[in-house]
């Protein structure tokens, strides 16, 4: 099973808790789309616009598991404290086709 995927994964977090937009904007495909229990499949741009900005809600977070599930999917475990205080845990399904985020599922987790 290729490890490519989970290393773009990993990247895309990397992006994110640093706000690097401009190394992000290249891991997403052009059709990529979000789902949350806040957002229905919203696109690239309004993931961007919406979403990629909350990383200063957070003062941790941490991968616990990058998973291959298979060729494509990446399911994602992890940790974060809010600044405003509680623990809580997440798990994403990511989809990478050739080299680029195709579609990110959220399932959102309870207090840790």
């Amino acid at each position: 099973m290729s490890t490519v995927p989970a290393r773009v994964v990993e990247a895309a977090f990397r992006c994110y808790r640093s706000q690097d937009r401009d190394a992000a904007l290249p891991l997403y495909a052009d059709d990529f789309t979000f789902t949350s229990p806040q957002d229905d499949h919203i696109d690239k741009a309004a993931f961007f616009e919406r979403c990629f900005p909350t990383a200063d809600r957070f003062r941790e977070q941490r991968l616990l598991h990058v998973t291959p599930a298979d060729e494509e999917l990446v399911l994602v475990h992890y940790e974060y404290e809010l600044s405003a205080g509680g623990r809580y845990r997440n798990i994403e399904a990511i989809t990478v086709r050739g080299g680029l985020i195709r579609e990110v599922q959220v399932f959102f987790g309870g207090r840790a």
